[in-house]
């Protein structure tokens, strides 16, 4: 072969081998990034190619697929009561997948290794392939009973079994209907477009009882009191305190914190303090304790970090404050925020004797011949308080509802504990206050449901604010549902 020609060949070769590489890379070293491209039409037509399989509440699809005319997306999502189940679900379109939906996709289309096993028999017998399905820990009348008891306000209930950790409800208002958007028609488009937060000031999909926070208002000094008993500040909730009223917030010049209600506060005891709500006891607590003994109880309820149920909750917020600071974050006002869902964590520790379990929503995952490919077994989060503590606390917001603040949480022939809540909003508390109530119902099994309420816009006559007027008889149905249930 002459010179001319052999440099040809080897540059063919060369130009061969290169193409060897290049494909291999695409296929093998690229593949994972390139099928999860949000460019890659091909893994959107693909996703829609096929029925998703469901999202079960009580045995009970609560998703489904049905068959569209175009010719691209042959199936697309719909939903049964698409508003109330819109912050479990999330919702799976073109436009993107959220919550429940994105975090499962791929076991919901059948694409998780996980199920090849089933994909080879569909494939072998013909049949189309469907995907698995997941089972919620979700109570349908619990969460009903929230979304209706919500109604037009815009707020968000969060209800727990402290025994396990499941949550039976988890409702944020106002909401959507995913089912307006998962189509590829202009209809869809102008559904999505309208419910984005520059077109829709109230944000109706901002998932209020996982993303959200507020200052939690006296629902916090809960948190306050197990601090004082945990850390030996109080040998128990009738012990007499120490502290005036009003009370001078420290290092200010004379600043007074005083009580909504008078008469009982001055050096009262946590059972009394809780059931008048005492602002001057507890701001007192918070200042004797210090900011690094408050941190240290409010991480050990799942403040300053993510929870994952498997949705990510936002963290909650107790910071660190000078001393005037965090004397007001002991009663829940300053910076200390909080999701709802980490309030009922704070409700089902108390009513779990102390044994914080870590929140889920998801029991098991389902192939789509039932066979279960993952379950979620309980799981401990943290001790925030002894049992003895627990209890005690039990015992007083027990009173709260008995003798307090909270009587319209009041279940016949159950015990309710409780805790009501109406948290500063806006500079100089210019804005409507928010509403909050936190409680558990207690059986001789155990507490089987936790709740937190929290109302953003109850009503415009600030003196009808309050947790007991708005937040308390939400939280009731809610407890009655579970109970209902549990007989």
């Amino acid at each position: 072969m002459n010179k001319p020609m052999r440099r040809v060949a080897v540059f063919c070769g060369l130009l061969i081998l290169a193409l060897l590489v290049r494909v291999n890379w695409v296929q093998f070293v690229q593949a994972d990034e390139l099928q999860t491209d949000a460019n890659n039409r091909r893994v959107l037509i693909e996703r829609y190619a096929h029925p998703r399989g469901d999202i079960i509440v009580e045995g009970q699809p609560i998703t489904g697929s049905v068959e569209t005319d175009d010719n691209d997306f042959t199936y697309k999502r719909t939903y049964t009561d698409g508003e109330m189940w819109a912050p479990v679900t999330g919702f799976a379109s073109l436009f993107n997948t959220t919550l429940l939906e994105g975090i499962y996709d791929s076991i919901l289309t059948g694409d998780d290794d996980r199920l090849f096993f089933n994909r080879t028999i569909d494939m072998l017998t013909g049949k189309d392939r469907t995907g698995g399905n997941i089972i919620t820990t979700l109570n349908e009348d619990a969460q009903r009973a929230a979304f209706e008891g919500l109604g037009d306000k815009k707020g968000a209930v969060a209800a727990i079994d402290p025994r396990t950790g499941a949550i039976l409800a988890l409702v944020s208002t106002p909401s959507y209907d995913p089912s307006t958007f998962t189509g590829n028609t202009v209809e869809d488009s102008e559904a999505w477009t309208a419910l984005q937060k520059e077109n829709n000031p109230d944000d109706p999909m901002l998932n209020r009882a996982l993303r959200e926070t507020y200052p939690p208002g006296s629902t916090f000094k809960v948190v306050t009191s197990a601090a004082a008993l945990e850390h030996g500040l109080l040998d128990g909730v009738d012990t007499k305190t120490d502290y005036p009223e009003p009370f001078i917030l420290p290092d200010t010049q004379d600043v007074p914190l005083d009580n909504l209600i008078k008469g009982r506060c001055e050096d009262a005891s946590l059972r009394i303090a809780l059931e008048d709500s005492c602002n001057t006891v507890f701001a007192g607590i918070s200042n004797e304790l210090g900011n690094e003994k408050m941190i240290e109880t409010a991480e050990s309820f799942g403040f300053n970090e993510e929870i994952f149920t498997p949705v990510r909750a936002v963290a909650s917020q107790y910071p660190e404050d000078n001393r005037p600071q965090n004397a007001m974050a002991g009663i829940g006002q300053a910076s200390n925020r909080a999701t709802p869902l980490q309030m009922a964590m704070v409700a089902a520790a108390i009513a779990n004797d102390g044994k914080l379990m870590q929140p889920y929503m998801v029991d098991r995952l389902d192939a789509p011949n039932a066979n279960v490919i993952e379950q979620t077994e309980p799981e401990e989060m943290s001790r925030p308080l002894s049992p003895e503590n627990a209890q005690a606390l039990q015992s007083a917001m027990e009173s709260v509802v008995e003798d307090g603040t909270a009587f319209n949480a009041k279940i016949d022939g159950v015990k309710v504990g409780g805790k009501t809540g109406t948290a500063q909003h806006g500079e100089n508390n210019a804005d409507i206050p928010y509403a909050w109530f936190i409680s558990y119902a207690m059986t001789d099994n155990g507490s089987p449901v936790a709740v937190a309420v929290v109302i953003e816009n109850g009503s415009d006559d600030r003196s009808e604010v309050g947790g007991n007027a708005l937040a308390a008889p939400i939280a009731k149905d809610v407890m009655e549902a579970v109970l209902a249930g549990q007989n």
